[in-house]
Parts: C-alpha cells; sequence; structure tokens
C-alpha cells in the first residue's frame, strides 16, 4: 500500500505502486460557481452552540481537567458529578436560549467580514437544534420549541453570509451508536438502525434548509465508521444527487483501506481539506492545488462556551489578522470559532474580535477577497497575496529601515510599477534595486515607508504591476 506519514505535518509518500481503490473520490478538482466562491470567502465564522453551552465547562463549581468544553458529556474521574451522563442528558429539559437572535449573530458576522458560517446543527451529545422528525432529542423535546438551525441559516442568509451546517457523526445519545463494529446480531443490528438514522437526518437537512451550500463533517474517527466504507460512498452520491453543487469537506468518509481525508493514493476524498482544525499549512506547495479552510478558536482549544478562561491566552484581532493573511497567502480561508453562553448570547470579548478584526478586513478587503496565493518567494516583513494585477504586502513585522523590500527573479514578466498604503491610498516612493549579488540576477523593488507613518496593527502595501519591460520608460516619463 502506499502509505502517507501525518498529512497535515508532511505530503510524503512512499515509492509503493498505487493501490487499487474503489470508494475514492467521487468529484475531482472542482471549479464550478459554488467552489469559486468558496476560494474568496477569506473570512468565516463556526459556532459551536448547543446543550453544552449551558454548563459552561463547569458544574457546581467543579470543572473536567482537561476536556474542550463541548465534550463535557465525557467527564469521568474523581471529580465528575455522580452520574453525570445522565445529568447532562437531561439538559434538554432546561434548554431555552430566550437571549438568542441569531439576527444579532448575522449581524455581528457582517460586521466582522466573513462571508460564510459553519454551525453546529447536531454534536456529539446528539441533542438536535432541530425539530427532527428522526429522533426524540432535539429543540422540539425541549422548553425552547424553535427551529434554531432554521433562524440561522434565514438569518445569515439575509445578510448575504453563505450557510454551511455542522454535524457530527458520532452521537452518545443514540443506542445503536459504537465506536468498534459490533460482533453479535443485536450490536450489528443496531449499528444498522445508527446508519440509517444518520442517513434520515443528513438528507432532512438538505429537504428543511436549501439555502445551505455545504456540510461540514465531525466525530467520523471510529473504528465503525471507518468500516462502513461502502455505506458512506452511497451515501456521499446521494447527498450530492440530492443538492447538486453541495460541498463537503475532506473528513467525512474513508476509502476501504481506512485512509482518511485522502485515500491510498493521496487524492483527496471531498471538495476542501477540512483537516486544518487550530493547524495551518507550513507552505503552499504542501496543498497540491486543493481547496482549503482552517477553523480557529480564539482561547487554546476551547469550541464551546466556557465560563471561566482563567490564565488561558484568548487570541486578539492582531492574532487572527496574522492567520487571516496567512491562511490567505496559501489561497485558504480562516473560520474564527465563536461560542455562546447558554442563554444564546456571544461573550463580549467575543464581540470586541468581531469588530476589530471587522475594521481591518474592511479597510484591506482587496488584499482579503478577491486575493489569493502568488507565486513569490515568502518574505519575513509578513504575507503576501494577489490578484494578477496587484500584489499586496501585509506587515505585520515592521523594518527598522523602513524599507519593504521584494525580490523577483530577472525572468518575471510584470513587475512593481507603483505602491501605496491600501487603507490610506497615500503614495509611496518605489525604488528598482540592483543589489549586486554574484550568481544571482534577481532585481529588487523597495517602497519606502514613511518615517512618520504610524500604525498600531499590520497594514497593508498594494504594488500596481506591469510589464516588466516597460519598467525603464516608465520611471523616464514620471520624472519628466
Amino acid at each position: 500500500m502506499a502509505a502517507m506519514t501525518n498529512p497535515w505535518t508532511t505530503r510524503a509518500r512512499s515509492g509503493d505502486a498505487p493501490v487499487e481503490v474503489r470508494f475514492g473520490p467521487l468529484v475531482g478538482h472542482r471549479d464550478d460557481e459554488a467552489m469559486q466562491r468558496f476560494r474568496h470567502y477569506g473570512v468565516g465564522q463556526f459556532i459551536h452552540f448547543g446543550l453544552y453551552s449551558i454548563p459552561g465547562n463547569e458544574w457546581h463549581g467543579e470543572r473536567p481537567s482537561s476536556l474542550a468544553p463541548e465534550w463535557i458529556r465525557a467527564w469521568s474521574g474523581p471529580n465528575a458529578p455522580e452520574d453525570w451522563p445522565e445529568t447532562y442528558d437531561r439538559l434538554n429539559e432546561v434548554f431555552d436560549p430566550t437571549g438568542l437572535d441569531a439576527r444579532e449573530w448575522a449581524q455581528q458576522a457582517k460586521r466582522m467580514g466573513a462571508r460564510y458560517v459553519i454551525f453546529t446543527t447536531k454534536h456529539h451529545d446528539g441533542f438536535a437544534l432541530w425539530p427532527s422528525a428522526h429522533s426524540d432529542y432535539t429543540v422540539a423535546q425541549s422548553p425552547c420549541d424553535r427551529d434554531i438551525v432554521g433562524e440561522v441559516v434565514d438569518a445569515y442568509t439575509a445578510e448575504g453570509i453563505d450557510v454551511f451546517l455542522y454535524f457530527s457523526v458520532l452521537d452518545w445519545h443514540h443506542p445503536g451508536y459504537t465506536t468498534s463494529m459490533p460482533t453479535d446480531e443485536a450490536g450489528r443490528r443496531g449499528w444498522r438502525e445508527f446508519l440509517e438514522y444518520t442517513r434520515a437526518q443528513l438528507l432532512e437537512l438538505l429537504e428543511r434548509y436549501p439555502a445551505a451550500r455545504g456540510l461540514w463533517f465531525d466525530g467520523t474517527w471510529d473504528a465503525s465508521w471507518v468500516a462502513s466504507y461502502e455505506f458512506t460512498y452511497r451515501l456521499e452520491q446521494e447527498l450530492r444527487e440530492r443538492r447538486p453543487g453541495l460541498i463537503i469537506g475532506s473528513r467525512f468518509r474513508n476509502d476501504e483501506h481506512g485512509s482518511r481525508h485522502f485515500d491510498s493514493n493521496g487524492a483527496l476524498l471531498g471538495d476542501y481539506e477540512q483537516g486544518w482544525e487550530r493547524k495551518l499549512p507550513a507552505d503552499h506547495s504542501m496543498l497540491s492545488g486543493n481547496d482549503w479552510d482552517g477553523v480557529m478558536t480564539i482561547g487554546p482549544n476551547a469550541w464551546g462556551f466556557m465560563r471561566d478562561t482563567g490564565d488561558q491566552y484568548q487570541k486578539t484581532a492582531d492574532d487572527l489578522i496574522d492567520l487571516l493573511m496567512r491562511c490567505r497567502s496559501m489561497g485558504g480561508n480562516l473560520v474564527v470559532n465563536f461560542g455562546p453562553d447558554g442563554e444564546g448570547r456571544m461573550t463580549a470579548y467575543e464581540g470586541e474580535i468581531a469588530d476589530e478584526l471587522g475594521a481591518w478586513v474592511a479597510e484591506n478587503a482587496d488584499a482579503v477577497y478577491g486575493a489569493g496565493h502568488v507565486d513569490l518567494g515568502r518574505t519575513d516583513m509578513g504575507w503576501l497575496t494577489g490578484d494578477g494585477e496587484r500584489l499586496f504586502l501585509t506587515v505585520v513585522n515592521r523594518p527598522v529601515t523602513g524599507i519593504a523590500r521584494l525580490r523577483f527573479g530577472a525572468d518575471a514578466a510584470r513587475v512593481p510599477v507603483r505602491a501605496r498604503l491600501l487603507a490610506s491610498g497615500k503614495e509611496l516612493e518605489l525604488r528598482r534595486t540592483d543589489i549586486g549579488f554574484d550568481l544571482d540576477a534577481a532585481v529588487h523593488y523597495d517602497a519606502v515607508i514613511p518615517r512618520d507613518f504610524a500604525a498600531d496593527r499590520a497594514f497593508v502595501i498594494e504594488f500596481e504591476l506591469g510589464p516588466a519591460g516597460a519598467r525603464a520608460a516608465d520611471r523616464a516619463a514620471a520624472h519628466m
């Protein structure tokens, strides 16, 4: 078998011959309208909300030692409350997020510059945030009795923000779910019932929410799901037939050899790489031309609401700007996670982050949305994006020399002919600099950053590109 190492750190493969894969990718590299739209999203929002938002990672003053808030039902050990799983499973009886206003969420996301949202329809606890006809554990069995998924889809769509539906396959509530393939007939029957239940809920989501553009899957790592590759292959076919243009990430299923995200020969299983969770590619070459997004928490690893973050570091707007432009420099989107509290309210800090990030994105939109990877060497000053006619340098580390220097090969067909600060439009002096390194025919272009220019966070220099052969005439004309 053509073995792969960890696909999120390297794409090195053995020299073995390709293996036969019958349950591999159903689609190749897509270039339709839906995927082109995906490539230009730039900024996304993830929302983790559910029963786990009520405890907020603690219960009567006690906290799990190592669980993320959305995993709190799995709490065990000496400080876990007595009969905790049963206590948690009855939280639906008090679930009533009266402070949840999906329109406010969507407006906040709009201010942040988000072009799409990923919303948790059902997490690992099995509680559905829509009145599913296939489950007895939904908002319909709670004081809430609202279609929260529907409210989110409608509110975000009204703001022009595309909606992707998060769906956890792993389900602690369904009696037929098991982590490994059952060996007895009763267990196998329960697993078959679970598979059909999963199919029914996914088809129900597509039918109820036709505006949703994609599905974001989680909880697909257990041996039972991995062994069900024929079922998942057919289910993906059915989902795509029901919703032409549907975008499905690489986490949904695996091939018959157990390879997840990529089949055993390295081909992507889905429309985009879905594995960049709290991690980013080392460089653009790792991606092999695949579309991707990076989903990121504000804290170290809390997706759901956390009442007390203690001394945990919370990412700043500057952190997120840096991560955003790093993603865009490699053609990916940054998706920032929000975890509303049990009442359905975003935290004050999330509001601050959204507004600060959004203000920066609005000022530098050209460098974010329509710009992507450029084939130019990396710079220690920050991140490069481009749209073919322009090159954008997001300066994260301002050079003390006041010179923003970019290196172009001697054979470059298009080179900088003009420079300005993107946010203000202020023109910058642009110089062509021949350093004269031996055996290096590269040419450098220097944008001069004014000494009196003050910036309290990253800023963008826009370089207008023109034909390399015309640069001497252009310079002469500019000084006439």
